[in-house]
């Protein structure tokens, strides 16, 4: 199969981290028999160092002729960086979310995977993780109170605040049928999150999930309070397969998840749209204080290009043999200096991807 992907490989580690996930895709197109097309792109302080801003008219349409992106951190050292002298609009950032709108990138996965071998730095009771989890928080990226008008003004000599909070029937239909479809493909559960005791939104958001389900008979549909799941993702994380929550809930929660894994350099994510392309890059942030030492963990990079495989190439079993190599590197002892607990062997960014490599069969 030859697989059109475009590479932006961002800020401070970013460059680092890219350089594993693309090694190891060419490992897993030696044994698989794929071919690949790397395209390099640029975004962030990257481009702004080469084009004066975050994100050029080129890179866009560049990004939707390649079938996914691969990218790394965006930004840098806010206080020291001249890049944060620039008015917002023209800083590394402002470059992420323009993109991801240019793209229509509605759908933001987050998973959560606890590995039992780094349940010494979740923050609950073992007896709680005890076997790890893995849960996948799926979040609606372009509508809800994020998107919403809003105003303030005085209203009777009193300062009022307004934010409006609106989804349609097909913005909810179209995240609920990429939450089913990506739930076939784990353990055939779909934790929908709303507030449909006091919201209309949420109202709404519970019947077209409801109705997105019947066509899914194999998996299985729980309806969940916001205020629930915040709980019960600190008492029994273990329960949750996909979680399924709009704008601001997913916002919250995913933020939630990860600080459960105890781990952020080892989460993944990926910003879809309605085709199959997709965005994917490491959920932690571009590190600058140690960028260039080759000491950054290069896992959450290389678990996304996992997800690439597998959501937007539907390469399942290569995906597979990417996250069975990191779970054989944990189990045979070897760690990045994030995850360094005693009695382990403390390896650098290009040692931790050539081990990974080695690992896929």
């Amino acid at each position: 199969m030859q697989l059109h992907i475009g590479v932006i490989r961002g800020d401070g580690i970013g460059p680092e981290i890219v350089t594993e996930a693309v090694k190891v895709l060419n490992r897993v197109g030696e044994v698989y028999g794929h071919t690949y097309s790397f395209e390099e792109l640029l975004l962030g302080g990257a481009s702004i160092d080469v084009h004066g801003i975050p994100l050029t008219d080129e890179t866009i349409e560049k990004a939707k002729s390649c079938d996914a992106v691969l990218m790394g951190s965006i930004g840098g050292d806010a206080k020291t960086s001249p890049w944060y002298q620039l008015e917002p609009s023209k800083r590394p950032e402002a470059g992420l979310l323009a993109i991801r709108k240019a793209l229509n990138l509605f759908a933001n996965l987050r998973p959560a995977v606890l590995y039992d071998e780094l349940k010494g730095a979740c923050p609950l009771k073992e007896e709680l993780t005890e076997g790890g989890f893995d849960m996948m928080i799926m979040r609606e990226l372009t509508g809800g109170l994020y998107f919403g008008e809003r105003k303030t003004v005085e209203e009777a000599g009193v300062m009022t605040a307004y934010d409006s909070l609106t989804y349609s029937e097909t913005e909810i239909r179209r995240i609920a049928k990429r939450a089913f479809d990506i739930a076939m493909k784990r353990s055939k559960k779909v934790t929908s999150v709303d507030k449909a005791n006091v919201l209309d939104s949420s109202r709404l958001w519970r019947k077209v999930t409801e109705e997105v389900a019947k066509d899914y008979p194999e998996v299985t549909l729980e309806n969940m309070l916001v205020d629930n799941c915040a709980m019960q993702l600190v008492k029994n994380p273990k329960q949750f397969d996909v979680i399924l929550t709009e704008n601001m809930f997913g916002d919250i929660l995913s933020d939630e998840a990860s600080m459960v894994t105890g781990s952020i350099g080892m989460l993944a994510s990926a910003s879809l749209n309605e085709t199959k392309f997709g965005l994917y890059e490491p959920s932690g942030g571009s590190a600058p204080d140690i960028a260039g030492k080759g000491i950054a963990n290069p896992i959450a990079t290389i678990l996304s290009a996992a997800m690439m495989l597998r959501f937007s190439f539907d390469l399942d079993k290569e995906a597979d043999a990417i996250e069975k190599a990191v779970d054989l590197v944990l189990k045979d002892g070897y760690r990045t200096i994030d995850i360094m607990s005693e009695g382990k062997e403390q390896i650098g960014t290009a040692k931790m991807g050539d081990l990974i490599c080695e690992r896929i069969q």
